[in-house]
């Protein structure tokens, strides 16, 4: 009863993060690193208009002047102290107006700076590609073993109505929403990289260490991401689904977990 209770609670339509057709821009926000990561694109972009009409503006100027029917014998400037000292200067502080922003964003998004409320390991396979198994450590059964469960990719002629075609799991990892997360990414045999966009993470999955990044969604939805390393076969039928809810769905959901694995 509890299990059917709960899977029609997770598994029903609710707003989804994921790429639509023909999308050019970022996905929606749902962390602040991400938030982060859209406003430095945007104070960049800004800077790229502007030298882009700087640029052009001279551009249409020395053909203007340097044409040979409206100006046959131009001037010849080998040299200009003033120009050089602006084209020197200027440049300068736009990489530092780029700069400081990006460097404090770096930081946030190198590590962990918040003690994590909950630690979830994913761990990454070459020759199982439909599947994830997660691993939330901070849970145990009564016996002992970790709370655990594998993460199967739905076939693409098996989707539920209102699942995305290729993007959709049977197990999607559920995590209580603004919430500090530690995510522990490893792999069990060649390079993975775990990632979704609207959190803002893509954490790589090196052989032979465990990689950490943090996650703090800020609200509650369904948020798709996929493996982003080429890795070999079946590389593209590896996604990645994160459910955030309230906390209390969020206990009720690990209890339930601890004891069909217990069963």
């Amino acid at each position: 009863m509890i299990q059917s209770s709960l899977s029609c609670r997770f598994l029903t339509i609710a707003l989804c993060d994921a790429a639509e057709p023909w999308q050019l821009g970022s996905q929606d926000a749902a962390t602040p690193m991400m938030q982060g990561i859209i406003d430095l694109h945007h104070d960049i972009f800004f800077f790229l208009i502007l030298i882009l009409v700087f640029v052009s503006r001279m551009l249409v100027r020395a053909l203007w002047h340097f044409n040979e029917q409206t100006n046959p014998i131009p001037q010849r400037i080998v040299h200009g102290t003033t120009i050089e000292i602006i084209r020197t200067i200027f440049p300068s502080v736009i990489l530092l107006f780029i700069a400081i922003p990006s460097f404090a964003l770096l930081y946030s998004m190198d590590g962990v700076l918040v003690d994590p409320a909950i630690t979830i390991k994913a761990i990454g396979h070459q020759w199982r590609a439909s599947t994830q198994p997660y691993e939330y450590s901070d849970y145990n059964s009564s016996d002992e073993q970790s709370l655990t469960f594998d993460s199967y990719t739905i076939p693409e002629d098996d989707p539920e109505l209102g699942q995305s075609r290729l993007l959709e799991v049977d197990n999607r990892v559920v995590v209580p929403a603004k919430t500090h997360l530690r995510m522990i990414v490893t792999p069990a045999d060649v390079p993975h990289s775990w990632a979704v966009p609207s959190s803002g993470v893509k954490c790589d999955a090196v052989p032979g260490r465990s990689n950490l990044t943090s996650i703090s969604v800020q609200r509650e939805g369904v948020y798709y991401g996929q493996c982003s390393e080429i890795r070999g076969t079946n590389h593209a039928f590896t996604p990645i689904v994160v459910e955030a809810v309230t906390l209390k769905d969020y206990a009720d959901w690990v209890s339930n977990q601890l004891i069909l694995q217990t069963n």
